[in-house]
């Protein structure tokens, strides 16, 4: 085989032996939240809540906004409010 074949073995095998160590931190992070959740659960928390603030915290103020109005859109075409905020 020749010197080519070597290296990009060698380089293959780097990059699979580094993505499985990253795949296992990810599952021990991934094991460590589940926890935290748990914990939080055990105090009386709504965990499907905090979830829900987790992924707006990670969203910037516009997109929010903007999502917000949306949703009340939606949601008084479907009379399910009285009406939109702008149009109050």
């Amino acid at each position: 085989m020749s010197d080519a074949h070597g290296v990009a073995r060698d380089q293959l095998r780097a990059f699979v032996e580094r993505i499985e160590r990253l795949e296992e931190e990810k599952k021990t992070i991934a094991d460590d939240i589940k926890d935290v959740y748990g914990e939080a659960k055990g105090m009386g928390f709504d965990t499907k809540i905090l979830k829900k603030v987790i992924a707006l915290r990670k969203k910037d103020e516009q997109e929010r906004m903007e999502e917000d109005l949306i949703l009340d859109t939606y949601l008084h075409a479907l009379g399910m409010i009285e009406s939109p905020p702008d149009e109050q």
